[in-house]
């Protein structure tokens, strides 16, 4: 396996599985061209035999240099339960620890199961929210109208 920062070039490839990787939700909205462009110093790719296997794009928040924020991780469903995202997240903290950051913060669907328990696992904490279903606090509109989202932060 080779982890190394991702590239522009990359774009095409990872957009092109986003919907197929997420089991067919239409994800590709959710990650535009800009992010890898602008964010590539701190985001993430992992490749086995040339082939893309996970990936995570975040940034230091230019507002809070002492936050990162990771806005999207995947894994290829062929690699999943092979502590990829697991290795792409630690890189990622001591990349950003390496830059002064003190917290990682990142959302989720309330509906997305797999994410809320990974990012569980991660020592992440879910940050008080409007709401409360199932025993999960949602923070109600954050996305947008009808878009709520579980909001996360890890200590450092």
């Amino acid at each position: 396996m080779k982890l190394r920062n991702i590239k522009d070039e990359d774009f095409l490839h990872i957009s092109t599985n986003l919907n197929t990787w997420w089991g067919g939700r239409d994800m590709v909205d959710m990650l535009p061209r800009l992010f890898i462009h602008h964010f590539k110093n701190m985001s993430f790719i992992i490749e086995e035999n040339k082939e893309t296997i996970g990936f995570v794009i975040g940034f230091v928040s230019p507002s809070n240099p002492g936050q990162a924020y990771i806005h999207f991780v995947g894994v290829n469903p062929k690699s999943r339960k092979k502590n990829i995202g697991k290795t792409l997240y630690e890189h990622f903290f001591q990349a950003v620890k390496e830059k002064g950051c003190k917290e990682v913060c990142c959302v989720t669907s309330p509906v997305n199961n797999i994410s809320i328990n990974f990012h569980t696992r991660m020592g992440f904490s879910m940050r008080d929210g409007d709401k409360v279903i199932n025993g999960i606090p949602i923070h109600k509109d954050y996305d947008g109208i009808g878009q709520d989202r579980v909001v996360f932060k890890k200590i450092l």
